[in-house]
């Protein structure tokens, strides 16, 4: 019998999954539009968002203009998904990125976002284990007086993590949701709290001006804090950088109920919720100190409080209590939103030939990419545990925070965002070639040029300001040669696959659910 030869495969645009008896199946219509949004808006993490970004976005880029440019970052995102929801009410497959990019620019370029995607997701699940571990170790020297190593807190995520992903994707929905609602609910308390304490008088319409939110903090002494002269590029990149997560929508759209109009459905409630939600707890928060003085100092010069001191002062201790710990919840809950993305792209990538095809099995009961799980739980366990053996385990400050979480944040956020230009010049091509005239002239070209000027325009101000995020040596300098490492791997082996597999190259990113 004569295999099929590569030009015959290729031209196949895509394999329907559904009807292919030899692949394992997730839990097929196992998750509602509430579901999807449970599992990909507790990615973006609010609260963590909130008390981690905003106050270096204020005291270290344009501060009084925060809230300008989490409205910038919510209608260029906007935009961004106006064609992204329209590949995915026409493509259904786990592989998200991965799978988009090889229908729009082919299969060597689709294998090279598939390792991307994955080495993303993997690494952002062990920076939030640092986020964790770094509030953690805080929290129980405040209530305990004792030191807990912040190498065993961040572990404790992982394992506690892969425990729960290993079982059925709804279990993840009960967690993930419950942690998401919580965080929500003690954010809006906070917003309550500052706007019957300082009225509307105290939210100055500036704040929104999009025309100055490219306007960095000038130095200045407030009191004994030195602030020095910010980058404004700082603060518009921190707000984009708060919606990581919501892109990660298709990777469930084999597991939820009608994926062709529930995925691009959560997409825009994603973007716009979580943006009207955020631009008004920023202007919140800059809206709670008398003056944009002490705004900055406390911006600047304690961070950790940003939020907490007005919380105490006008909602009271007990609030203080509650945020303190939900951030907690919120880092596991966002470390567990990542697991299970990366989880679904290492079973995409199994069960398509391209790696080992034990990675593409799912679990006899549970239906949940168990094998993918536990890969990735020794992948961000190596992350962390690489980290910990070369600074050590003695500052989380320094190793868990500065460390684990920034440094991996800015390598994946680099990916994702190379990855986000890269599927909207796929979205532009696969619609013209696939589907012309399916889709107006705004879905199919305008916003995705649109989206793409502006993720290359992020990425080069990500790269221009690496030594502000904390990037001056070792690991951080080389984060940009660390992504095109990952990205030129990814190229490679799709190339090679080409020569030494023609049947698996033909199945990159081409198993879909037609249904």
């Amino acid at each position: 019998m004569t295999s099929p030869n590569t030009s015959t495969l290729e031209a196949t645009e895509s394999f329907d999954v559904g009807k292919d008896g030899s692949v394992d199946k997730l839990h097929a219509k196992a998750i509602g539009l509430i579901g999807v949004l449970f599992l990909t808006v507790t990615g973006a993490a609010p609260e963590s968002a909130m008390l981690g970004n905003v106050p270096f976005a204020a005291g270290f880029g344009n501060g009084i203009y925060v809230p300008a440019a989490f409205l910038l970052a919510t209608i260029v995102l906007t935009i961004f998904s106006v064609g992204y929801a329209a590949m995915a009410s026409k493509v259904s497959s786990v592989g998200g990125f991965y799978s988009f990019i090889s229908m729009g620019l082919g299969r060597d370029v689709g294998m090279a976002a598939g390792i991307a995607s994955l080495a993303s997701y993997s690494v952002f699940e062990a920076s939030l284990t640092g986020l964790f571990a770094f509030f953690g170790n805080s929290w129980l020297q405040t209530h305990f007086g004792i030191n807990v190593p912040w190498l065993y807190l961040a572990l404790f995520v992982v394992v506690l993590t892969s425990i729960l992903s290993y079982q059925d994707v709804q279990l993840s929905v009960k967690v993930l949701g419950a942690a998401l609602v919580f965080e929500v609910i003690m954010l809006t308390i906070f917003d309550v709290g500052v706007f019957v304490a300082k009225g509307p008088g105290a939210f100055n319409l500036e704040s929104l001006n999009l025309l100055h939110v490219m306007t960095p903090v000038a130095a200045q002494k407030v009191g004994t804090v030195d602030i020095a002269s910010g980058a404004a590029a700082v603060g518009v990149f921190m707000a984009f950088w708060s919606w990581v997560g919501f892109e990660m929508a298709p990777n469930y759209a084999e597991e939820s109920v009608n994926p062709k109009h529930i995925i691009p459905r959560s997409l825009y409630y994603s973007v716009i919720g979580l943006g009207i939600f955020y631009i008004i707890t920023s202007w919140c928060a800059i809206a709670a100190y008398p003056t944009e003085g002490d705004m900055l100092a406390k911006a600047v010069g304690d961070s950790g409080n940003f939020f907490l001191s007005p919380l105490t002062e006008f909602v009271g201790q007990w609030a203080n209590e509650a945020m303190a710990l939900l951030i907690l919840t919120s880092s596991f809950a966002c470390s567990m939103a990542f697991h299970n993305t990366a989880s679904r792209y290492m079973y995409s990538l199994g069960r398509e030939g391209v790696l080992p095809g034990v990675l593409g099995k799912t679990h006899p009961t549970h239906k949940s990419p168990h094998v993918a799980s536990v890969v990735q739980t020794l992948l961000a366990a190596l992350w962390i545990i690489l980290f910990a053996y070369f600074t050590g385990t003695n500052d989380p400050n320094a190793q868990a925070y500065l460390g684990v979480y920034t440094m991996l944040a800015v390598l994946g956020t680099m990916l994702l965002l190379i990855l986000q230009a890269v599927v909207s010049i796929a979205i532009i091509v696969y619609f013209r070639a696939n589907h012309p005239g399916e889709v107006n002239v705004f879905a199919g070209l305008i916003a995705p040029a649109i989206a793409f000027l502006s993720q290359v325009y992020l990425v080069y101000l990500l790269v221009v300001n690496l030594e502000t995020f904390g990037g001056t040596g070792g690991f951080g300098s080389r984060i940009p040669l660390i992504a095109f490492i990952i990205l030129g791997v990814g190229l490679v082996w799709g190339l090679a696959l080409r020569v030494i597999s023609p049947a698996a190259h033909a199945r990159i990113g081409r198993m879909v659910l037609n249904d």
